[in-house]
């Protein structure tokens, strides 16, 4: 069985090049366009890994992150912050709100392929 990943990013492009790279990498996708979506496709159904942003209008990565968690069906789905941000205050957010781990925009597709595969065990 495939993994389902829900990727969440307000930048068009951006889902566009997470969605191409797992896609190809044997992953099903779904994408959001901001914490809110992301929220309510998740609690339509059930995904392996989320990959978010931080910085999005309506609701950004961070109270996504809270908000799922509160979540019973999702409290240990692995979330990847896919970001500009660097700061090291808002990676230890990001962690205490339950991140799993982070990359920095501008990324290499391998790179969350990798990381994916890592977090995932497949």
């Amino acid at each position: 069985m495939t993994a389902k990943i829900l990727t969440v990013d307000d930048s068009a492009s951006i889902r566009l090049t997470t969605r191409v790279a797992l896609s190809n990498a044997g992953y099903t996708v779904t994408e959001a366009v901001d914490g809110k979506d992301g929220l309510t496709k998740l609690q339509a159904g059930t995904y392996d890994l989320i990959v978010t942003d931080l910085n999005m209008p309506i609701m950004d990565g961070l109270t996504m992150i809270r908000e799922l968690r509160k979540l019973p069906a999702h409290t240990g789905v692995p979330v990847i912050f896919l970001t500009t941000e660097s700061d090291g205050d808002i990676k230890a957010q990001a962690k205490a709100a339950g991140a799993t781990g982070w990359l920095t925009k501008p990324f290499d597709p391998e790179s969350l392929v990798k990381i994916a595969r890592k977090v995932l065990g497949r």
